[in-house]
């Protein structure tokens, strides 16, 4: 299972990231929110999305094998494993591992689907 985005379908109105972060968090916070959305100006109404492909990178390079894959399939990390080395994030070929003053260890998608349930355009979908 693959959370896929279709940039053409997304208005911007960034409810996915509200939707993460309150799930994930608790909090109206996008900068808590593990997905990107990403405007490209001076062209208005065009963004692009950018999600986990579930590539596996981030577990390949993760020196203490923290980053273990959910029932799902998705990867994610142990936050009480992890060393907070930060290979993982810079692994990331989407760019999607977050890292937040708020917390220790990054974080990423774990396929919840709320950002799906909250993209109004049906930009986001489950694969």
């Amino acid at each position: 299972m693959y959370l896929r985005a279709d940039s053409s379908k997304c208005s911007g109105c960034r409810a996915c990231l509200l939707a993460c972060s309150l799930y994930h968090f608790g909090e109206n916070n996008p900068k808590k929110a593990r997905l990107v959305i990403t405007p490209h100006f001076p062209d208005p109404g065009t963004f692009e999305v950018r999600t986990c492909t579930q590539c596996g990178e981030c577990a390949e390079v993760c020196p203490v094998d923290c980053i273990l894959q959910n029932e799902k399939g998705a990867y994610y990390i142990d936050a009480q494993e992890c060393i907070a080395c930060m290979a993982c994030v810079d692994a990331c070929p989407e760019g999607v591992i977050f890292i937040h003053p708020d917390y220790e260890a990054p974080f990423q998608c774990d396929l919840c689907e709320e950002c799906v349930s909250y993209c109004g355009p049906g930009a986001l979908y489950i694969e």
